[in-house]
């Protein structure tokens, strides 16, 4: 048991990694809008993930009766790397990560609900405590100019959420962690497929290049996370997903001089506080 869980604690590292890697291309690849960003983003997952099914000998057979499992999490998958990518190009880059960093909190309310995981009333108190430092960074306000990126971050870890905890369900019913990469990669990519063919941005080598490189570290990524919540449950290894912000937060200051104000710094306090304390206390 300590030896998986040792594993997915390395996993949620990596995929913490690689997501940061993916929003820094992003932002790199320039005035292109979010829907074709999230194209090529999971283009290259679709051409990876079928690529080790056909190499495995297993193919791409999805479980009928998980089908509406792995729809279900498509679909808010799609959904939450849509508003972190208009997060990511309206926000200083530590914003849009810690926003999207509500996403382990969400996957523990879901999990109460959909895998009846259970939950004690600290647990309902620190995600309050996190939803507060969610709106230091937001600061909802008539003359906040950045509220619509903010609140699609925040729409965005909502749905990362709803999707990760699919992501575990299918994980736990015997679906392949490549199976759900590429059943997920595909949808997306067909889902905005009519926006692209009717209002395609012409892109330059350089940017097309940077969206290749975060479709790679997005793939990295998504074959991580998908391995990190299928070998614990979301408790145990949450707290780790949140050295992304870290990340963000440095690379943000050196590649493009984002410099959070004071009342972000205090929602980063009290969201990664809510989290260490959400640690601590399950290993108690």
């Amino acid at each position: 048991m300590e030896k998986k869980k040792s594993k997915a604690i390395l996993y949620i590292c990596s995929s913490a990694f690689f997501f940061n890697l993916m929003n820094i291309f992003v932002r790199l690849s320039g005035d292109v809008p979010s829907i074709q960003k999230s194209f090529f983003r999971n283009l290259v997952a679709v051409f990876v993930a079928f690529f080790m099914l056909i190499k495995s000998g297993e193919g791409f057979h999805p479980q009928k009766k998980n089908l509406p499992i792995l729809l279900g999490r498509s679909f808010f998958g799609t959904i939450g790397i849509l508003c972190n990518f208009y997060a990511v190009d309206h926000l200083p880059l530590a914003n849009a990560s810690i926003l999207n960093k509500m996403a382990p909190f969400m996957v523990l309310i879901f999990s109460y609900f959909i895998l009846k995981e259970k939950l004690k009333p600290i647990h309902f108190l620190i995600i309050l405590i996190a939803f507060t430092g969610c709106f230091f960074v937001v600061k909802p306000s008539p003359d906040n100019m950045d509220l619509a990126g903010s609140l699609s971050g925040l729409i965005g870890g909502i749905s990362a959420g709803l999707a990760y905890t699919l992501v575990r369900l299918a994980g736990l019913r015997g679906e392949k962690g490549a199976t759900i990469v590429l059943f997920f990669s595909a949808f997306s990519c067909l889902s905005v497929l009519p926006y692209i063919a009717f209002n395609y941005h012409p892109m330059s080598l350089n940017q097309l290049s940077m969206l290749l490189l975060a479709g790679a570290s997005a793939t990295a990524a998504q074959f991580s996370v998908t391995a990190a919540y299928s070998h614990a449950p979301s408790k145990e290894i949450s707290v780790y997903d949140y050295t992304q912000v870290l990340w963000a937060a440095a690379f943000g200051f050196l590649l493009f001089g984002d410099i959070p104000d004071l009342w972000s710094v205090v929602g980063y306090f009290l969201i990664i506080g809510a989290a260490v304390v959400m640690f601590l206390y399950n290993q108690k």
